[in-house]
């Protein structure tokens, strides 16, 4: 499987630090949209992210629940029939929330860069530092660090979990 290093983090406002991200990067970000359904797993988290009508991707992953980087496995594996899967995993596996929102993302070396508005939760960064295979995860931890900084990103705005373990502590179901 895949890995990378992962954090996410609060911030006041996407479009605040937006320039700084694309001076990093040196580069305008890509707007995507994601609508994010999360189905029982019991071995990590399976979500299926529609990007249209006509393309989306099945993401299974692994990470721990904590505060500041943090090693995650994945898979993905495209669909173009997103609503058709969606249906049929939810009467397989069941849903266990949705998860909307408005990225854009960049790039900085092998780093994506993502800054969310996510519904009903606000604005987040994300740092993905993609790791080679037989890379330590230590190398990846020091690089989201100093990425981080270079963002202007204190260690106190770190979040812990999902934006769907989020949105749970908000309305729990």
């Amino acid at each position: 499987m895949a890995r990378n290093i992962e954090i996410k983090a609060r911030i006041a406002s996407v479009q605040q630090l937006l320039p700084r991200a694309e001076a990093l990067a040196g580069q305008v970000p890509t707007e995507i949209r994601q609508d994010d359904t999360f189905f029982g797993c019991p071995n990590g988290r399976l979500k299926l992210r529609a990007f249209s009508a006509e393309r989306g991707e099945l993401i299974f992953y692994q990470r721990a629940n904590q505060q500041g980087p943090k090693e995650s496995f994945y898979m993905l594996s495209p669909t173009m029939s997103p609503d058709t899967l969606r249906e049929a995993l939810t009467l397989a596996w069941g849903q266990v929330g949705r998860v909307r929102k408005r990225r854009l993302l960049l790039l900085v070396g092998r780093t994506r860069v993502h800054l969310d508005e996510v519904e009903g939760l606000g604005d987040f960064m994300e740092l993905e530092v993609v790791l080679r295979d037989d890379e330590p995860a230590d190398a990846g931890i020091q690089e989201a660090h100093a990425l981080m900084a270079q963002l202007g990103i204190e260690p106190s705005a770190l979040v812990e979990g999902a934006y769907l373990d989020l949105l749970a502590r908000i309305d729990p179901a």
